[in-house]
């Protein structure tokens, strides 16, 4: 029986394998080259989702347990104990956690899949399994895509990721957006995206967020639904963004960089 969880789930099993078979071959100085994260070498970015595979894990053993929730300071001690570790710890690190990570959301059975509640910690009620899979997929993928750009260009987020994270990208919005740096201007603008096919609004102003496509837009964006992908979340520097990103209307596909910077 298909679940909502079940293609997440697949995802996060291909994006570790591909990751970790390039984590596997990384030495010493590939560890510490720049990544596509802003302020992070690959080590760190590695870090990050080896901490966040374990804290997914916990939470995800206190649901399936009973067990009590985790206290306050777990995620510190998590981050602490990682951020003491050298370069190729983050390597090793990363791809024990994720493995187990990944191995114990493929051990859940439908009933699991359908029915589980999960407690994130930060969210004012617990997700089911398909939702907590998809913000780790979310989180997953674009990191993916920061330790790969570090040694290929061209890189992209992967494609099994794509489809299930455009879908959700509007829940971004309202956070990474920076709003302040239109200086006061407002547009709405049609939003074409392709692979798949989208056809919504971005609208720019106060706040930023997605809408049904306006009848009489200010502009268009076009663009891959990846590109789009890393755009909302400040990935999208002139020298990784691809053929079929167009802009129209009054703001520049670099006014959009800004309001985008990352997070």
């Amino acid at each position: 029986m298909a679940t909502f969880a079940d293609q997440p789930i697949a995802a996060l099993r291909s994006g570790h394998d591909e990751l970790a078979a390039l984590v596997r071959d990384l030495g010493p100085t590939d560890l510490v080259r720049p990544s596509g994260a802003s302020q992070w070498q690959v080590s760190q970015v590695l870090s990050h989702l080896g901490s966040g595979a374990e804290i997914n894990q916990a939470t995800l053993t206190v649901a399936l347990t009973g067990s009590p929730a985790l206290d306050s300071e777990f995620n510190k001690r998590i981050w602490a104990r990682w951020d003491a570790m050298a370069p190729l710890e983050h390597a090793e690190g990363f791809l024990e956690a994720n493995r187990q990570l990944v191995e114990q959301y493929e051990s859940l059975d439908a009933t699991a899949r359908e029915k589980l509640q999960i407690d994130l910690g930060f969210l004012p009620e617990p997700v089911d399994v398909g939702t907590a899979a998809r913000m780790r997929l979310t989180e997953f993928a674009l990191h993916q895509w920061d330790v790969e750009v570090g040694f290929n260009s061209f890189a992209t987020v992967a494609p099994e990721a794509v489809p299930l994270l455009v879908d959700q990208v509007g829940m971004l919005l309202g956070w990474v957006a920076k709003p302040e740096a239109l200086d006061g201007r407002q547009a709405h603008l049609a939003l074409r995206l392709e692979d798949p096919e989208r056809s919504l609004g971005l609208r720019l102003g106060e706040r930023v967020e997605l809408t049904e496509a306006p009848e009489q837009p200010d502009g268009e964006l076009v663009a891959p639904a990846e590109a789009f992908l890393r755009l909302a979340t400040g990935r999208l520097s002139p020298e990784h963004t691809p053929d079929g990103v167009t802009v129209t209307g009054p703001f520049s596909l670099d006014d959009l960089r800004k309001v985008f910077p990352g997070f």
